[in-house]
């Protein structure tokens, strides 16, 4: 299953949420897709006043999100990865 993590170049939100997303995202046996909200205008204009956005399946999560908060979000689910 990939999590999309839209972000933007320069965010240091952006880039300490992919540190520690890397490593979760392995844990969960997920892969995590970067997304430049920059390269698309849809995708810009939806997210630019809300990077870092991590989306896994139908759920997002805006910031402000940690590795605790999506832990415990995906530890709440039998199988995160089920039907994916």
């Amino acid at each position: 299953m990939d999590w999309q993590l839209y972000m933007r170049p320069g965010c240091h939100l952006c880039d300490e949420a992919e540190q520690w997303l890397e490593a979760l995202a392995h844990e969960f046996q997920a892969q995590l897709v970067c997304i430049n909200i920059l390269d698309d205008i849809t995708v810009y204009e939806r997210y630019k006043y809300k990077i870092p956005v991590l989306q896994i399946a139908a759920q997002s999560w805006y910031y402000p999100f940690n590795e605790t908060t999506i832990r415990n979000a995906l530890n709440s689910i039998p199988n995160p990865n089920q039907g994916v």
